[in-house]
């Protein structure tokens, strides 16, 4: 019998062996920049994972995952429901983040605050995150969207929009933010994500498909997150995570350094917190209906959706 069930397990290691890696869509956002810790830290090889992380555009990465190419890929949660309106199923099990910070309107020189802007134009790739945050901004300063007039521009080309002049602010998220404060001197943060915390959650989703069949694995996935928050913020280790991300990124340590603030990382009971259902932003779900109503709204889909059905907490609350 003994020697059976040994024959067994190697064969179940060979099939397993054999399998093709699990390949997920990472790109540059402090909170999925993170995962490069654990691929440099060699961790995924320690916990058993067979998995390939593959470095994208934003963009590209959705449609990668869209096509079948990656088997996951890091978003926000917003447009987790923009692929799933364009017909591709997902789970989000890995909350990583919320923007605290990073996504933000930035005002040209002379422009003094928020309210200055009524009557300008202002910068903004419409249906996109940074168009909600903007609604937000409006709302909170007793404005409308019919109060500035919109300049619907691609987020890559925030910095160079707002250094022609052509617009008195721009809405972009890091680190575009952060490039166009330093490309055009004496512009500022008129207004970021940090006063609506919640709004964006940044998360790892999955194929459902693949979910099913090699679950384990991405249980073990999980479970790194927390390891590599603790990493992060630990004052031990924390110059060594900084410099492995900056290094990903290709920034200085030190400028990296300053940003990583502006994006809220979870530990586990940060996540378990997210995961908790209320209509609230301290929920991923609420935050979704948020995302659903702007979607819909703003005519980025049509199709109405359940939010709650492309959230899995199940591999979060397994972990202790």
């Amino acid at each position: 019998m003994l020697r059976f069930l040994t024959l067994a397990v190697l064969c179940l290691a060979a099939l397993r062996a054999g399998e093709p890696s699990l390949k997920i869509a990472y790109s540059d956002w402090p909170g999925w920049t993170a995962w490069e810790i654990a691929i440099q830290k060699g961790w995924l090889k320690e916990a058993g994972i067979n998995a390939e992380f593959v470095w994208m555009e934003y963009v590209p990465s959705m449609e990668a995952f869209q096509a079948g190419k990656v088997d996951a890929v890091t978003v926000t949660n917003g447009d987790q429901l923009v692929m799933a309106a364009a017909g591709k199923d997902s789970r989000g099990i890995v909350v990583h983040d919320y923007s605290d910070g990073n996504d933000m309107v930035i005002g040209r020189p002379g422009i003094a605050s928020f309210k200055d802007l009524k009557g300008k134009k202002v910068a903004v790739e419409v249906g996109f995150v940074d168009h909600l945050l903007l609604l937000k901004a409006l709302a909170a300063n007793g404005m409308q969207e019919s109060d500035i007039t919109l300049v619907n521009v691609p987020t890559n080309d925030m910095p160079q929009t707002l250094a022609s002049g052509d617009v008195s602010a721009v809405c972009a998220w890091y680190p575009l933010s952060g490039q166009a404060l330093t490309l055009v001197p004496g512009s500022k943060p008129l207004f970021t994500s940090k006063e609506v915390p919640g709004l964006i959650y940044d998360l790892t989703v999955v194929d459902p498909a693949s979910l099913a069949k090699r679950g384990a694995e991405w249980q073990k996935l999980t479970a790194l997150w927390p390891r590599i928050v603790s990493f992060i913020a630990d004052p031990k280790t924390r110059d060594e995570a900084v410099q492995i991300m900056a290094a990903r990124v290709n920034v200085k340590p030190e400028q990296y350094a300053l940003a990583l603030p502006g994006t809220k990382l979870l530990d586990l009971a940060g996540m378990k917190q997210a995961f908790t259902a209320t209509d609230g932003l301290d929920s991923i779900l609420g935050s979704s209906k948020t995302a659903h109503a702007f979607n819909l709204a703003n005519k980025v889909y049509d199709k109405q959706l359940d939010p709650a059905k492309f959230l899995d907490s199940a591999f979060v609350q397994a972990l202790k």
